[in-house]
């Protein structure tokens, strides 16, 4: 029997990554089995059991156990993070400032989205888990309850209650329907015109229209300006009535306020269908939003915009002179990435009028330019990416959080090289996707748009048959499950989006794969592919 490898003193996580992808290429294995041999071969189960020990070879062993925990609690595995509880204390005030501010604690009741009724909030926040840390002492951050309220997660809500950790204030009485505690606590702090707002929109978000109701009148008693604009406007009924049925966005309500939130819902939705009649009439009336203070409103139209491919809504905001288009450097922004990610390449040309595209791999690759790719490698063949802050997606703080959303704790040059692949593909750059493939990209990367998925569930929402018949050809895992939903493509197709032919159309794919018993079949037929349909991209709440 061959005697186990030994790991040097001081070992490399990235050089145990590139061996597992290398045993996984030459034995024609995916990538989680190359690890478990590549593990097995240095003596170990399995390879998380390896990481553990290099994590505690390099001094990271607290890092690890994070890492650890959080994907137990992403799995409401409760027994194995009271386990790791036990052996690493120093997880119960655990914090990350560039990833998770609120603790773990933070990451298992933050909800991924509105978890406004039971069902929601079992797929997005862990209560058992939550629970779990709470006995144990966990630190509980203020932005924890906090977003409870924006989430909606009532149940969450009931249990931190039950365990004494609200605060007995306004807006958490509106957030529980309680009149009568709000009456109280408006009689004895009448004239604080931000709590009592930031209560209307919590009332508003839970639709308790008692309590709305009431506070509302209490905001314009207090506020002239408001009462004005509400009674010229809609009038009180009507404005409360879209409040409570989610025709304005609360996101950014408790910021500036509910009138302003009211007008940049509307011309938010302007920005959606591409309505410029509204658009000019609504800055003419509220030139407020045009402002330095809102820039980065303007900022988030455009990027609505982009992703409906609207231009001509973007050109008119533009003309307008908003600070935005003042503003130098410009700020940093999500909209280039967006065009990118969603395959909106046309409207750079109107887009670099604010943002320059970046100089670096991925960009190039979303842009088709397979020369400027190639200088980005050896004549040997390998990445000559130089520092890896200077590519997407490490080059700035947005980016940053969306490798962290996909789980890339820290920088690699396969992640640089994965999202050039992604970008590539999703833009119909086919031969610099071959170029990447051939020089390390990795066809079954984990990149999404948002979290741990791969390619081909993106596409599913593009309705881009090409590219994923590219990547099909090319010979991807037609398996890989998300990190959320755990489903595969089809799973995406026929569940999220509904769309039985897209779903047909994979898992023929993978019946004629199997057929065909290798990786990469004969190209299928390719049905019409069935009109477009939009999403936002998705983020963490």
């Amino acid at each position: 029997m061959t005697a186990p490898k030994s790991l040097p003193p001081r070992p490399s996580l990235e050089s145990l990554r590139k061996q597992a992808k290398k045993l996984a290429r030459d034995r024609s294995l995916l990538l989680r089995d190359g690890q478990v041999a590549l593990a097995r071969e240095y003596g170990f189960a399995g390879w998380q059991d390896l990481i553990a020990e290099v994590s505690q070879r390099l001094g990271n062993s607290l890092d690890w156990a994070a890492a650890q925990a959080r994907r137990a609690v992403h799995d409401n595995d409760v027994f194995r993070l009271k386990q790791l509880l036990a052996e690493y204390p120093a997880l119960l005030s655990w914090r990350n400032d560039s990833d998770c501010q609120a603790g773990l604690l933070g990451f298992a009741t933050g909800a991924y989205g509105d978890a406004g009724d039971p069902e929601r909030e079992r797929w997005f926040t862990r209560a058992a888990c939550a629970e779990a840390l709470i006995d144990a002492g966990a630190l509980v951050a203020p932005s924890v309850g906090d977003g409870l309220l924006e989430s909606r997660a009532r149940g969450l809500l009931e249990l931190f209650r039950r365990k004494g950790l609200l605060p007995r204030t306004l807006k958490f009485f509106a957030a529980f329907d309680d009149v009568e505690a709000v009456r109280a606590e408006l009689h004895e702090d009448a004239n604080d015109l931000a709590t009592v707002n930031e209560a209307f929109i919590c009332a508003c978000r839970f639709e308790y229209e008692a309590v709305a109701s009431l506070l509302l009148d209490r905001s314009i008693a207090l506020d002239p300006d408001f009462a004005q604009h509400v009674n010229e406007g809609l009038g009180r009924n009507a404005f409360l009535k879209d409040f409570l049925g989610k025709e304005v966005d609360l996101t950014h309500a408790t910021q500036v306020g509910p009138w302003k939130a009211f007008v940049m819902s509307q011309i938010a939705r302007a920005a959606h269908s591409g309505d410029r009649t509204t658009l000019a009439r609504e800055l003419q009336r509220e030139p407020w939003l045009l402002e330095d203070a809102f820039v980065w409103f303007q900022q988030r139209l455009i990027e609505i915009a982009t992703l409906n491919d609207r231009e001509a809504f973007i050109v008119a905001l533009l003309d307008l002179e908003p600070a935005l288009a003042r503003r130098r450097p410009p700020p940093p922004t999500e909209t280039i990435e967006v065009a990118f990610t969603y395959a909106k390449l046309h409207l750079l040309p109107v887009l670099t009028r604010i943002w320059p595209v970046p100089d670096d791999l991925p960009h190039a690759a979303g842009l088709g330019n397979l020369a400027r790719v190639k200088r980005w490698f050896e004549e040997s063949g390998a990445p000559a990416l130089g520092d890896l802050d200077h590519h997407y997606p490490y080059s700035d703080s947005h980016s940053r959080q969306r490798a962290r959303d996909l789980l890339w704790s820290s920088p690699t040059a396969q992640h640089v090289l994965d999202v050039a692949l992604a970008y590539s593909v999703i833009n119909r750059h086919f031969d610099v996707a071959d170029f990447l493939l051939e020089h390390g990209a990795d066809i079954n990367t984990r990149w999404n748009s948002h979290e741990p998925a791969s390619i081909l569930h993106h596409l599913v929402f593009e309705d881009n048959y090409e590219s994923m018949q590219f990547l099909v050809d090319r010979g991807i895992d037609l398996t890989m499950r998300d990190y959320r939903w755990d489903s595969d493509a089809a799973g995406w197709a026929r569940y999220a989006k509904k769309d039985e032919k897209m779903a047909r159309w994979l898992e023929d794919a993978k019946r004629e794969r199997a057929t065909r018993g290798g990786p990469a079949p004969k190209p299928l037929a390719r049905p019409r592919a069935p009109r477009a349909s939009r999403r936002s991209p998705r983020r963490r709440s």
